[in-house]
């Protein structure tokens, strides 16, 4: 009784490209073996050819040809010698590590306001003197307080606010005793207030109705 040799996936070397598979991978193989150099190229060329036609989607995005050329020399682990109509790539352009994004090393004092407000004010300190400023002082204060209510699940009084206004801006904003800050039910309804006490006496009834 005559064996059979059968060829399982596992057993095959991974291919480079998966979604091209192991047909692509075994044409680009055959092409770097060939040595005569125009058969070659005809045979590359051929391979594109095919690769265009198994994702014609790709001809949508912007130098698909070029991603074509790049990948055929990927999977011949850049030992396929032709004349690419494109620059050859360099295994080092595919090895390079991204480069390390900087994240601003500045601490948040108060989380809930973050550190656009916080430049805000320091801004605003150069504004000039006037009705213009003092309105644009008491609406970041309101802002402030707004923030803070549904940031920090909980009330703050409006000398808190104040003092906080005037540590952000350095000491350089007095509260004037003819401004007056916005109640806070009317900046935040109480429904929209993150209250944890609340959320756990809605629980509690729930759980008694079951």
């Amino acid at each position: 009784m005559t064996e059979l040799n059968m060829d399982y996936n596992s057993e095959r070397p991974d291919l480079v490209i998966p979604e091209y598979g192991r047909n692509i991978q075994r044409m680009v193989e055959y092409a770097v073996t060939i040595n005569n150099k125009d058969l070659r190229n005809q045979v590359a060329q051929a391979i594109i050819n095919v690769m265009g036609q198994l994702f014609p989607h790709l001809r949508d995005e912007e130098n698909y040809k070029h991603k074509l050329w790049d990948h055929i020399f990927i999977m011949s682990d850049f030992k396929l010698d032709v004349d690419s109509p494109y620059p050859k790539p360099s295994p080092q352009q595919f090895q390079e590590k991204p480069e390390i994004v900087k994240y601003p090393s500045n601490d948040i004092k108060y989380g809930h306001y973050g550190q656009i407000l916080e430049k805000s004010l320091k801004a605003i300190v150069h504004f000039p003197e006037g009705e213009d400023k003092d309105r644009l002082i008491v609406d970041m204060a309101n802002m402030m307080k707004r923030m803070y209510m549904t940031g920090a699940e909980s009330s703050i009084s409006d000398a808190v606010i104040i003092k906080q206004l005037k540590e952000f801006s350095g000491g350089k904003i007095e509260w004037k005793e003819e401004w007056t800050l916005t109640a806070a039910n009317e900046l935040v309804p109480r429904e929209n207030i993150p209250n944890r006490k609340r959320k756990k006496n809605i629980k509690k009834k729930v759980r008694r109705k079951i």
